[in-house]
């Protein structure tokens, strides 16, 4: 049921939610039975596609050479914003929709397919961009990159969580794998003519065990062994080992990542091994743009959803949104689907219940209403750019010293 204090033209964009409840919720569910992992979302991407196209939007896929990625623009041909709603549809591996991906997407889709049908009239563009990869592989980076998002005015997705949040943030975060090769020898009868691949990951993991005292409070970093050997009676000739490093800024995480390529260094000069190094994308901090996130409180509280602070100290990961909201003002907000925190069992079964889709429900609504204000509201949207214009040449100026 709509609120009496909420315009006709928001009533409209509730109601067409709600007409279209049991067919984002049979979507999310079909997403979340047939989990597909990293740069291999076929099905899941399709399906997102299919109502879309249905709708009468313009579908380019693959987009940014990402088989799995895809736009999809409705182009009103009258002046006004370019806004951007992000798909998400990967899952965790073993784990399935723990992140729940599934409302992700979904929600994005709803909230278009929703403005579309009850705001024909508006004008600018509207897209849904999916973007793939976001557990393993940084999607958005890649497409971030590629400058996808540097014509749009503001990007807004969902992230379904334990509570809901308008601007929590992100650390800034890399992964890298690290080869070690020794040399093989038999470990009783002739240890002395093998170079173990195993010890020199083993001294990786003290020697950053070793660094933790003298990280600042922000700094995370966490790894495992993804190959240590194949017989206890052979000297290990290769090893492997992966980690994720994290900090509060690019800048710190580039401090951070030094430190621990050294330690890799120093273990393969001790063992004997010698080392490749495989880093991954960067991922960026998280810079939530305020006046677009209160504006997303605002319709939030309209529907009768209570909103939340972040947590003060802790508490966060990453994402790539954040390389997406280095180009452009973007938010990252959160709605409640349970008492369930992510990469878990419990929140992949939540991603999947009453609540998780009810949640899912909740958050197309809001991003339609939202990107509706952006298009009628032009204090809102100034306000949005300005913001990010003082933020880009705040941030400018700091890289510069």
């Amino acid at each position: 049921m709509a609120i009496g204090t909420i315009s006709e033209q928001k009533n409209k964009i509730i109601y067409a939610v709600d007409d279209m409840a049991a067919q984002l919720e049979q979507l999310a569910l079909q997403i979340h039975g047939n989990p597909e992992l990293s740069f291999n979302e076929t099905q899941s991407a399709a399906a997102l596609i299919a109502p879309l196209r249905s709708a009468g939007f313009v579908i380019e896929q693959p987009l940014g050479g990402l088989p799995t990625a895809f736009r999809a623009t409705f182009d009103s041909g009258k002046p006004g914003p370019v806004v951007a709603l992000l798909a998400e549809y990967d899952a965790l591996p073993e784990l399935g929709h723990a992140c729940g991906h599934n409302l992700i997407g979904t929600a994005s889709v709803g909230a278009a397919l929703a403005l579309k049908a009850a705001c024909p009239e508006l004008g600018g563009r509207l897209l849904v961009i999916g973007t793939p990869a976001e557990e393993e592989g940084g999607g958005k980076i890649i497409l971030a990159d590629l400058g996808i998002f540097d014509a749009v005015d503001a990007v807004m997705m969902v992230h379904p969580r334990e509570k809901t949040m308008v601007v929590r943030g992100g650390l800034a975060c890399v992964d890298a794998v690290f080869k070690f090769y020794g040399k093989a020898a038999h470990a009783s009868s002739a240890p002395q003519k093998g170079i173990s691949a195993l010890d020199a990951v083993i001294h990786t993991f003290v020697g950053i065990n070793a660094l933790r005292q003298f990280f600042t409070d922000d700094v995370r970093v966490h790894g495992i062994i993804t190959d240590g050997g194949s017989a206890t009676n052979i000297v290990p000739a290769y090893a492997e080992a992966k980690f994720l490093m994290r900090a509060a800024t690019v800048n710190g995480l580039r401090l951070v990542r030094d430190k621990v390529f050294a330690a890799a260094q120093g273990a393969a000069a001790i063992s004997g091994a010698r080392l490749e190094i495989e880093p991954g994308l960067t991922y960026a901090e998280r810079n939530n743009n305020r006046a677009l996130a209160m504006g997303f409180q605002r319709n939030l509280e309209l529907l009768g959803i209570d909103v939340f602070d972040p947590p003060v100290t802790g508490g966060i990961g990453s994402s790539d949104i954040g390389n997406v909201s280095q180009v452009t003002a973007a938010i990252h907000p959160y709605i409640r689907i349970g008492d369930v925190f992510p990469h878990t069992p419990e929140f992949a079964q939540a991603a999947a219940s009453p609540a998780g889709l009810d949640g899912m429900l909740q958050a197309a609504k809001a991003l339609a209403m939202t990107a509706f204000d952006l298009n009628q509201d032009r204090s809102l949207l100034q306000a949005v750019r300005d913001e990010f214009s003082r933020w880009k040449l705040a941030n400018q100026a700091g890289q510069e010293e």
